[in-house]
């Protein structure tokens, strides 16, 4: 009847067609335009045979491992520069070949027998009856993308599974098994993957023979929502207090934008409604958390195809070894162990290995309560872990991670005395983050086997890990750091040797820009509130605190040594005057803020006189007033100019790179997508006239050559 690239139909005999997604020489199935034009067409073609009496009920199926996992995201960069009035006019169009499926006047039913996620619930929601596999799973993710459904998909599930699942779908964005997808009555009937066909043929033919009254079902999606107009605004208001406390927070305001379309559209009919879903689909898509949240996204789907190209040359770790027991060394251990790889733990104190080994019994009891292991699995995982004082058995091992006391010479000596106990081709890792892997590699005769993996505290709870290419270190041993990292559940970012790595590096701009700030007598807590509403997980006075400011000290002063020129001391510096009195932050219960233990031993934060009379003596101007807009554009331009210097200098290999570590690492805002996406948004020109305007501030605020051209050109770090 029909064969196209992405779909094909064909009769079955008895009247029944079957409608078959099925992208020719990919793995799944996903809404390019290609697959829509052909939806287009070949509902046409079914159109037509019915009219004739030929086709009296349609299959729809999958010959892929997923039904359609969704729109083809790739296109979204070129979609993002149109407006928002042609966005929505583009959904409108689209929107009429999934009323033409609708309204074909013989019943349909979908085989979800993989993931229907997206634009693929919104295919399926078009047809009369839907029976799923509970081996599948359904739902609307875009919201975690800042969009949200623009097939309809807003429209329906309100009409077919009830307002309340619809809101909780869509700004939930989670998707659902089998089970609870009945249960909200998205689907129709559950089946065995093996019994799939055989049950949606059976539903169809129920239809098609007037037992399942299909046109209730279909004309149902055409009407406004069933329930009372009070009953309605009541509970849509009640959901957008919550999602509008939310988007203040995150900005992330597309799941308030689609509950405000579906609260507007539930007492119209489907035409209306889904008029007013493309409307608010076209403001949502120009928003700066559509555009960045969807540029992570190809980011992430960048970095796997550069992960591929590491794991071909990587050796593999069949054994592990952790020097040093510490909060980073057990954490890295247990997580470890928990993803599969044995692993020996060796110190030279036997309090910190029984330290290292009992909380890594801690973690997995959590994971145990929590329902995620079973006991006899968190036990097994225990045991390989082997605590040790010394190095038997270190001759097995394929990768060492040390973690030991970030002291040169004491990196040095332990060193260069593993080498002796390993095999000539084990890879060696330092989870240095503030000194430099070809210094660590000085005394070492094989640095070719030697290379950084930075891990980031809390190790079982943060997602990067950066792997440092040392000027001797082999693609073998940076291959291996990857695939290991990897192997631990972690995203590995291959960076180049430098002061304070990526990360750190362009952490400490941004720091260094609050000190100057509270030197030239801004109120701290200020900065805090500004920050934390402008996304930051915690404002960077919190934040030192945490982090304890002893270490972080430390490190800044370390990495502003490597970048003399641009990371000149802050004097008077706030952080150095509060260590000094012997106020680290919340291990001593004093810092910024004044600590006492709260619910679970959790620090709560309070007012500390003694710290604010600190910082006001040294504040020699006195207070000083700056507006929420000053203290963003302070803070946030040093960022985006490290950043800058760090590409040039091929610090990283891509943008990608670059954004994804600072998103993972730091807690960058999700909504900005990265520094250097959001001196996209902001557009080269603007970032270079700001840079302009604090030009007083020193260099770090000096927008590089590079970037001044670019400005020129108007050009973008994603063309």
């Amino acid at each position: 009847m029909f064969q196209g690239d992405s779909i094909q139909i064909q009769d079955l005999g008895d009247g029944i067609a079957e409608m078959c997604f099925d992208r020719r020489g990919e793995a799944i199935n996903k809404l390019c335009d290609r697959t829509m034009r052909e939806f287009a067409e070949a509902t046409q073609v079914l159109k037509r045979e019915a009219e004739a009496g030929r086709v009296r009920g349609v299959l729809v199926s999958s010959a892929k491992d997923v039904f359609i996992v969704g729109a083809d995201i790739t296109g979204f960069p070129a979609k993002f520069k149109n407006s928002a009035e042609k966005i929505a006019a583009d959904a409108w169009t689209t929107n009429q070949t999934a009323f033409a499926f609708e309204d074909l006047p013989v019943p349909s039913v979908v085989a979800i027998n993989g993931y229907a996620l997206g634009g693929g619930l919104e295919v399926a929601l078009t047809a009369s009856l839907r029976v799923m596999s509970t081996a599948a799973q359904v739902g609307v993710p875009e919201v975690k993308l800042g969009l949200f459904p623009g097939l309809g998909g807003t429209v329906r599930l309100a009409r077919i599974a009830g307002p309340q699942a619809a809101i909780d779908w869509v700004a939930g964005g989670k998707p659902a098994k089998a089970a609870a997808a009945q249960a909200a009555g998205v689907v129709d009937a559950v089946a065995e993957p093996a019994a799939l066909r055989d049950a949606a043929l059976a539903l169809l033919k129920q239809a098609m023979a007037g037992a399942v009254d299909w046109q209730a079902a279909q004309r149902k999606k055409r009407e406004p929502v069933a329930l009372p107009a009070a009953e309605l605004e009541a509970l849509f208001q009640a959901a957008l207090a919550k999602l509008r406390a939310a988007s203040a927070r995150t900005h992330q305001p597309a799941a308030e934008i689609a509950v405000e379309a579906m609260r507007a559209g539930a007492t119209l009919d489907r035409a209306a409604a889904t008029r007013i879903e493309n409307e608010a689909f076209g403001r949502v898509f120009k928003t700066q958390a559509a555009a960045s949240l969807s540029q992570a996204f190809l980011n992430d789907q960048a970095l796997k195809k550069l992960f591929k190209k590491h794991l071909g040359a990587a050796r593999p770790v069949k054994q592990a070894a952790v020097l040093g027991a510490g909060i980073m060394g057990g954490g890295i251990a247990y997580t470890t162990a928990l993803r599969g790889t044995p692993v020996r733990l060796k110190d030279i104190h036997p309090k910190q290995l029984d330290l290292g080994t009992g909380e890594a019994a801690k973690l997995l009891a959590k994971q145990v309560k929590a329902g995620r292991l079973a006991q006899d699995k968190a036990d097994a995982i225990l045991k390989s872990i082997t605590p040790q004082l010394d190095e038997a058995g270190f001759d097995g091992v394929d990768l060492v991670i040390e973690a030991i006391v970030e002291k040169l010479e004491v990196k040095h000596q332990v060193l260069a005395a593993l080498e002796g106990s390993v095999r000539a081709d084990t890879i060696i890792a330092s989870n240095t983050s503030s000194l430099r892997i070809d210094d660590i590699a000085k005394p070492l005769t094989r640095p070719e086997n030697f290379v950084g993996m930075h891990f980031f505290n809390p190790v079982p709870v943060m997602p990067l890990v950066e792997v440092i290419r040392g000027s001797r270190t082999s693609d073998a041993a940076v291959a291996t750091a990857v695939a290991h990292g990897l192997a631990m559940g972690k995203t590995p970012i291959v960076v180049r040797d430098c002061p304070g790595f990526l990360v750190n590096r362009i952490l400490s701009p941004y720091m260094s820009a609050f000190l100057r700030l509270v030197a030239d007598g801004a109120d701290y807590q200020q900065v805090d509130r500004v920050m934390e509403a402008f996304g930051w997980p915690m404002g960077p006075a919190y934040l030192q605190d945490v982090v304890g400011m002893d270490t972080g000290s430390h490190v800044g002063v370390v990495i502003a040594a490597g970048y003399p020129d641009r990371m000149k001391p802050v004097e008077p510096n706030v952080v150095q005057a509060l260590v000094a009195a012997g106020h680290y932050g919340q291990k001593t219960g004093q810092g910024f803020y004044a600590y006492t233990p709260g619910a679970g031993g959790r620090p709560e934060k309070a007012e500390s006189p003694a710290s604010r009379a600190l910082i006001a003596a040294l504040q020699k101007s006195g207070p000083r007033a700056f507006s929420d807009a000053e203290i963003v554009e302070r803070m946030m331009l040093p960022m985006v100019v490290e950043a800058a210097h760090a590409l040039e200098e091929g610090v990283v290999g891509t943008p990608a790179e670059l954004d994804m570590a600072l998103l993972m690492g730091v807690g960058f805002p999700a909504y900005l997508g990265g520094p250097l996406k959001y001196a996209d948004w902001l557009g080269l020109p603007a970032v270079v006239a700001l840079c302009d305007k604090h030009a007083a501030l020193g260099p770090a605020y000096q927008a590089t050559a590079r970037m001044r051209a670019m400005a020129a050109q108007d050009s973008r770090y994603y063309d």
